[in-house]
């Protein structure tokens, strides 16, 4: 390691890539944005006055139970990325895994989203409920952008790569637990939690492979879609096979993660 000016080489090119965002990423900041967007989708959802166990009753109540607030927050991320000027870093590794075959935990789990969508009963969804269905696709952009887009920027700024995976995708399932606060019971909600967490892990797996959040934002919309679409009305008999293949997916996410951490270089 050669130094100058007494700082180590790295850790000038670190405060470099820094500085060249509008606002240097700090912990506090992504702590904020996390708990900033549960208290506005938690907000809207409350507003709106329809229970987490109504949504599916109609397309009204889908759309004005969730849809509404997942717009609001997509519109407030948008212009808070924008504002600090980190849609590159939220959006981009600058360097990708070394191995690829981890792809294999977010692969099962497509698997598992294609098996939720030939086992929903599609003769239950009217014109309403479809389009309002739709804008569900918008969690996956707001989301991943608030976990392992703005939150990881932040935490990049100084933990190693491991807490990082570890506590975005810790909160990512901790923000489930206001589906208790919405009617949803509590039993399943952890459960939900636990999930997540795990679906979490496949999600950064996902972004550190292909170097890009997209793809984790492109899987993350359509999988809470699958899920939600398979609940409605009377599913197919392969229904219990997505859960099969979901936990499959989670468990080699778990093995797999650690080799996409391994010589992880993205600290800002």
């Amino acid at each position: 390691m050669r130094f100058t000016d007494g700082e180590p080489k790295e850790i000038r090119m670190t405060s470099s890539n820094a500085q060249s965002l509008r606002v240097r990423p700090r912990v506090w900041i992504g702590i904020v944005i996390y708990f900033a967007y549960v208290v506005v989708v938690f907000g809207v959802q409350k507003a709106t006055g329809v229970p987490y166990t109504d949504l599916g009753k109609s397309g009204e109540n889908l759309f004005l139970g969730a849809g509404l607030s997942l717009i609001v927050a997509a519109i407030l991320l948008a212009i808070t990325t924008t504002a600090l000027g980190w849609w590159r870093p939220a959006l981009f590794d600058r360097h990708r895994a070394a191995h690829k075959w981890p792809l294999i935990a977010p692969v099962v789990m497509v698997v598992a989203l294609i098996t939720n969508l030939v086992a929903t009963d599609w003769g239950s969804y009217d014109v309403a409920f479809f389009g309002a269905s739709l804008v569900l696709l918008l969690v996956g952009f707001t989301e991943e952008l608030t976990t392992r887009g703005l939150l990881l920027v932040s935490l990049r700024s100084r933990l190693s790569e491991v807490w990082v995976w570890l506590l975005t995708s810790a909160l990512f399932g901790l923000m489930h637990l206001v589906n208790a606060a919405s009617g949803q019971p509590i039993g399943p909600t952890l459960q939900q939690v636990a999930f997540a967490f795990g679906a979490g892990t496949i999600f950064y797996i996902l972004r550190r492979v292909t170097g890009s959040l997209v793809w984790a934002m492109v899987l993350h919309g359509f999988w809470d879609f699958s899920t939600f679409a398979v609940t409605h009305g009377t599913p197919g008999p392969l229904a219990a096979s997505s859960g099969i293949l979901e936990i499959t997916a989670i468990i080699l996410a778990f093995i797999a993660v650690a080799f996409v951490i391994r010589g992880a270089d993205e600290r800002l």
